[in-house]
């Protein structure tokens, strides 16, 4: 559902360098990815190992990806990116890949079932031994029924790839109703990793869409406004000593879109998130207009293409963007990103786009072994939804990951886990917690006539407790607060439940429920790495401490602690275990050393060993 609702101006896919005189190698790929810490050195190596491989498959399946006459496919650099391993085939990259896949699957006659909700991993065993059997779900259609619709799906294994939590913050760029699946994870006895970080960047709100590239190379105006529309102000100016400094910020949004403390400066990129921001606590409207270039005020001096810094002034040059506009040069570069508003009913070429600095991607999600298989035996989850990713990822990286991930989770499938599930035995794992579910819906949709709160109501007390108090800017004070609020919310729906118009909303309400059972579990994370293991701003968050670095005089509500860098070399697990949620953390596991002597391998791979180990 994600990958086909979402994008940005030209959306990323980051595989190894093929392009160009700069030399690549898996190692290299695999450094890159583990720079910026937490991120597990066997997952990054198998990423740049496969890389090329899940690359031209989705190039032989027909996604789109540009090359040049001599078939080469050429890159660009992207946030993080040393090198140009980034491409993309427009705004709808992700889409193409869905449209593309889905083509192999019913050409291979594969059943798709749709209509259909997982609220349940279903599992047998107990501890090292535990394992999946399939999963229970709902069929939508049939949620008011004298069953509820709930369906089962025996499994001898199971791949999750449902994304990230979206629609668990307030200000969120996600498609609407993307939920994710980390409730029923915590649920399955699942371990979350990195689950502190998140990328947070400039977006638009109305519709959602991520503002990164060429949106900002072409150097729109930001304003802001009142919350009726009026005393409209150019409220970036305040902050530079020079237009020259205010286009170069706004430009280099476009490489290093993500917000970073790194980059939050008297003159560095990430000043204008911080700027975009304090305007939105002021209870003010900012928005980003494409018809206008930077207006001067303040003493500085009016916008002009002749005084850029010199990075910008190369970009639109050799762009051939010297138009007088800024929706001018984004036609030029980039009309699909353009279009793409307009397929959204939105014109760009003559409204301005409200704006918000939102939450955009989870780099955590769950602990994964090297074949992305999960603490629960045959379970496996693949992209946004597992913990690959690191602090700081390149962008574009996470669609390489979930290629890898799920080419990996298949090969262990095909040649270890290929042994079927027989009914009997599925029937006799399965069965308690089948009738358990079901005396939990009726029990929801009976509590759901008296009790106090509607569900649409938690769902936003929710949302606004992360964006508050587990978005970009955190605390210790306030994430302690919001661990205890969490707490207390969980308790009261579990035991009180959720008030409900219809009986077909008890669905609703049990992915409310996992909803606050996975933001007590991200902000148990967020308050143990502030709080007990002293962490301090990193990645596209901020921890506040008044005795901080003050990023800009005007700024100084923003002074946040600098990073300890000594954590970069664990990642924080948090699990569940029915009752609490306990932090612990683990050490990174090292890049693995390549043995790539070929008669040994090919000895391993002829008995089948290479997917064993």
């Amino acid at each position: 559902g994600t990958s086909n609702n979402s994008g940005s101006d030209k959306q990323t896919y980051y595989r190894l360098g093929v392009c160009g005189d700069t030399p690549d190698t898996p190692l290299e790929f695999a450094k890159t990815l583990t720079a910026g810490g937490c991120c597990h050195g066997d997952n990054a190596l198998l990423e740049g190992e496969n890389s090329l491989r899940a690359f031209y498959h989705l190039v032989e399946n027909g996604v789109p990806f540009p090359h040049d006459s001599s078939g080469l496919f050429v890159g660009y650099k992207t946030d993080h990116d040393p090198r140009q391993r980034a491409t993309s085939a427009g705004p709808w990259t992700s889409r193409f890949m869905v449209q593309k896949s889905l083509a192999q699957l019913r050409r291979f006659g594969v059943p798709l079932m749709g209509g259909y909700e997982v609220i349940a991993i279903l599992t047998a065993g107990e501890g090292e031994a535990k394992r999946t059997v399939g999963v229970l779900a709902v069929e939508k259609a049939a949620a008011d029924s004298e069953t509820f619709g709930l369906t089962v799906f025996a499994a001898a294994n199971v791949v999750m790839a449902t994304g990230g939590p979206g629609d668990m913050y307030e200000v969120s760029v996600y498609p609407h109703k993307q939920m994710g699946s980390h409730g029923l994870m915590f649920e399955a006895g699942v371990a979350g990793a990195n689950l502190t970080e998140s990328q947070f960047g400039i977006a638009s709100v109305k519709p959602r869409w991520n503002l990164s590239g060429t949106y900002q190379q072409v150097i729109p105006h930001y304003f802001s406004t009142d919350a009726d529309g009026g005393d409209e102000q150019p409220f970036l100016n305040q902050y530079f000593t020079s237009m020259k400094d205010l286009t170069g910020a706004v430009f280099l949004k476009g490489y290093q879109w993500p917000f970073d403390p790194d980059k939050a400066s008297t003159t560095g990129s990430s000043l204008v998130d911080l700027a975009v921001h304090a305007e939105f606590l002021a209870g003010r409207r900012v928005f980003m207009d494409f018809t206008r270039n930077p207006v001067a005020t303040g003493g500085l001096e009016p916008f002009s293409l002749d005084n850029l810094p010199d990075e910008a002034a190369r970009y639109l040059e050799k762009s051939g963007a010297n138009q007088a506009l800024p929706i001018e040069r984004l036609a030029h570069m980039n009309q699909p990103s353009i279009d793409l508003y307009t397929d959204l009913n939105f014109d760009i070429t003559t409204d301005p786009l409200e704006i918000a600095v939102c939450s955009q991607h989870c780099n955590g999600g769950f602990a994964i072994d090297r074949w992305w298989e999960t603490s629960v035996g045959r379970l496996f989850c693949v992209g946004e939804l597992s913990g690959a990713h690191g602090v700081k990822r390149p962008g574009g990286s996470a669609l390489n990951s979930t290629q890898v991930g799920g080419l990996r989770a298949a090969q262990r499938i095909t040649h270890v886990y290929k042994d079927d599930l027989t009914v009997d035995d599925f029937t006799a794992a399965a069965s308690g917690e089948i009738e358990a579910w079901l005396a939990k819906v009726a029990g929801i949709v009976s509590r759901g006539e008296s009790a106090a709160r509607p569900v649409d109501e938690v769902k936003k007390d929710i949302q606004h407790r992360m964006t508050a108090k587990g978005g970009f800017c955190r605390g210790a004070e306030t994430s302690t607060e919001a661990v205890g609020e969490a707490e207390q919310l969980y308790g009261q729906i579990t035991g009180e439940g959720m008030q409900l118009a219809k009986k077909a909303d008890w669905l609703a309400a049990v992915q409310v429920e996992q909803m606050c059972l996975a933001h007590w579990g991200y902000l148990t994370a967020i308050r143990e790495m502030i709080v007990t293991r002293d962490g301090g701003s990193r990645g596209s968050h901020m921890v506040m401490d008044p005795a901080g670095f003050v990023p800009h005089p005007m700024l100084a509500q923003f002074a946040f602690k600098s990073e300890n860098e000594s954590l970069r070399d664990e990642v924080l697990e948090v699990s569940w275990n029915g009752s609490s949620f306990l932090a612990t953390p683990q050490p990174v596991r090292p890049i693995p050393a390549i043995d790539a002597w070929f008669e040994n391998t090919w000895n391993e791979y002829m008995r089948g060993d290479v997917f064993r180990g």
